[in-house]
């Protein structure tokens, strides 16, 4: 099944996702092969980083909340909210994959 995976940073946090991003990018290399799309969100400018987006192929909710419980942004405190919520394709490539 498909998720997707909304995590909104919290205000003025741009040093802890820098301090973590290498552990983080370790981290999700653990699991590349269920992760359909996902990247951090920008800012309205365009260049800050706000968030992180992921669309992910598992299993279950559960089992991909108790995933990204262990991520080391999630750890670090990074995070103002985390929304995990069924997904599905229905237009666009990865739609018609």
């Amino acid at each position: 099944m498909l998720f997707t995976v909304y995590a909104v940073d919290k205000p003025d946090s741009l040093q802890i996702r820098l301090d973590n991003r290498q552990a983080h990018l370790e981290w999700a290399a653990g699991f590349m092969d269920k992760i359909k799309i996902g990247g951090p969100m920008l800012a309205d400018d365009g260049e800050a980083m706000a968030g992180s987006m992921f669309v992910m192929e598992y299993d279950s909710v559960e089992a991909l909340r108790d995933l990204f419980k262990n991520d080391p942004y999630n750890k670090a405190g990074l995070f103002e909210s985390v929304t995990i919520r069924p997904f599905k394709a229905l237009l666009g490539a990865a739609a018609q994959a």
